[in-house]
């Protein structure tokens, strides 16, 4: 007998949805219209008003000028406003552009002139970024930006007032496609730049939609989102999961903390909640733990980075989360490409990341022949369906070295599939990081600590970690002649210069690398060394789906 090839395909009694975002948004209101839809800080908003607040910055959007296929950039943390412009735009055809709030100057520029963003939806200030400082330093540098609107500011409020006063016949009069463009969103390039990953109506709409259904959402649900918007994981696994179904979106804070939002699965009774592993560890360690009424809580989702089988467990008994599931994927496939199930055994929940999901395909390949291995084997996971996005925008290149002839995305994760197609991920072929649900790659840092008048050679590592899953490990060549820089001075070098999550945590340095005998450096030992140099065996243990 032959043997059974790692190839699995998601079947459905329900089909895909054809529509656009806009045109589901509006049936959702027609059948839910006094159901809550939004609770942000206090402020509560039904489908009908929050429809009538969507439909005035629409408006205004137009009246503006801004139309089909036009970017519009959001930098900000969540807030109503983040997704009141979401669907905002989506309507008029314009393509959202997301911006991570943890951004620096540098960052910003390069974004807003690789998707040539013509608006700006921006905070003015979050925590210590000063938003309104740095679009001022990099203003002069953006030649296709016209406008930034700060949330709440004159040109908000004047978009709002004027979409109020508008004819929303001009809405009716748009004719979009579901597989126009609707938002790209960046990640981290191995080449030292992002990628903006563009995604349509279809891609999101129907991931999102089908995120839901296997979490078994209807108009009864109410999902607690503390994942950042600018992520797929929020604006599509939250929201579009959420407006796809009737369900309420709660925003428990602009940024994750750890007991505002138990309190707000505590006061507005919510059955979902989602989570990187980090986040669940933070609930789950609040002092006052107990004392907080779960009981409402029925699901959830744990996403974007390996997740530790206890905590899975903990998250079960001591949360309540009996249907909580496992999603796995990646911003270029919208993003989820297997998910666990609630029927499915407490040790498949915790221990793999699911089956793929419904009208979608995967496989895993041999990295060096491109041929399915058989099951049990590991090799390169490939994912095929609605879900894999249009492309990098205006990157035709490097969309052809993630997406092959036959529309296969590439991960560049290992991973092995069983005889009931659960899958592992077992490792990564690139050695990108993610850390705390934040995907870095080495090679940006690299290229930035090379600035560095005293750095000769720098490779950057992921090496375990506790709280975050990985956190980032310099090695460091000085020249000759000058003196070791130690862990600080380096976050010191990089810090207002480089996100938050791009720097290192810690600084080795070295007068060598380890290397192959072909002269590649090698990582693979480099981060076995690590793990003992630094005394993380224990944290290297811990099991993972």
């Amino acid at each position: 007998m032959p043997a059974v090839p790692s190839y699995s395909s998601g079947t459905s009694d329900l089909p895909m949805l054809g529509d656009t975002i806009g045109d589901n948004f509006d049936r959702t209101v027609q059948a839910f219209g006094d159901r809550d839809a939004l609770v942000d800080a206090g402020r509560r908003w039904t489908y009908a008003e929050l429809a009538a607040d969507i439909d005035a910055l629409a408006l205004g959007l137009l009246e503006l000028g801004i139309g089909k296929g036009d970017r519009v950039g959001i930098w900000s943390p969540n807030c109503a406003e983040w997704t009141i412009t979401q669907y905002a735009t989506a309507k008029i055809g314009a393509i959202l552009v997301n911006i991570n709030p943890a951004y620096r100057a540098h960052e910003l520029e390069y974004v807003l002139n690789q998707a040539g963003i013509r608006l700006l939806v921006s905070a003015d200030k979050f925590k210590t970024s000063d938003y309104a400082g740095m679009i001022d330093e990099v203003r002069p540098n953006c030649r296709r930006l016209e406008h930034i609107a700060f949330i709440g500011g004159g040109l908000w409020k004047s978009l709002v007032d004027n979409g109020k006063q508008a004819d929303p016949a001009a809405l009716a009069d748009i004719r979009l496609s579901a597989d126009d463009p609707i938002n790209i969103q960046y990640t981290s390039g191995t080449t030292g730049f992002p990628k903006g990953a563009t995604l349509s109506h279809h891609n999101i709409l129907n991931n999102g939609f089908f995120v839901g259904e296997l979490c078994n959402y209807t108009e009864a649900d109410r999902i607690c989102i503390p994942v950042p918007f600018y992520h797929c994981f929020g604006m599509v696994m939250g929201n579009l999961a959420a407006t796809s179904h009737g369900a309420c979106m709660v925003i428990p804070a602009p940024a994750f903390d750890p007991k505002a939002t138990l309190e707000a699965v505590q006061a507005e009774r919510c059955t979902s909640l989602y989570g990187v592993p980090t986040m669940f560890i933070a609930e789950l360690a609040q002092p006052d733990f107990d004392s907080y009424d779960l009981s409402s809580l029925r699901t959830g989702i744990m996403a974007g980075s390996p997740c530790p089988v206890e905590v899975m467990k903990q998250v079960i008994e001591r949360m309540g989360m009996a249907e909580v599931s496992i999603c796995y994927g990646m911003t270029e496939t919208s993003p989820v490409s297997t998910q666990t199930r609630a029927d499915d055994s407490i040790e498949r929940r915790v221990s793999t990341v699911g089956r793929v999901g419904p009208h979608l395909e995967v496989k895993v390949v041999d990295p060096e022949t491109g041929l399915t291995v058989p099951r049990g084997e590991p090799g390169e996971l490939c994912t095929r369906g609605y879900s894999v996005m249009l492309g990098y925008w205006e990157q035709p290149d490097k969309t052809a070295e993630a997406i092959d002839r036959a529309r296969w995305m590439h991960t560049g994760d290992l991973a092995v599939m069983d005889d009931e197609g659960y899958l592992n991920i077992t490792g990564r072929i690139k050695d990108m990081v993610i850390r705390g649900g934040e995907n870095v790659y080495p090679r940006e840092i690299e290229e930035f600590l090379y600035t560095h008048p005293d750095i000769l050679d720098a490779q950057v590592i992921g090496v375990p970690d506790e709280r975050y899953g990985e956190e980032l490990m310099a090695w460091i060549r000085m020249r000759e002649g000058t003196t070791p820089l130690t862990a600080e001075s380096v976050r010191e070098f990089c810090a207002g210069k480089l996100a938050h999550y791009k720097i290192p945590r810690y600084v080795h340095i070295v007068g060598e690398f380890p290397m192959t005998v072909t002269g590649k450096i090698r990582k693979v030992e480099m981060r076995e060394q690590a793990v003992s140099l630094l005394g993380l065996e224990s944290v290297a243990a811990t099991r993972h789906a």
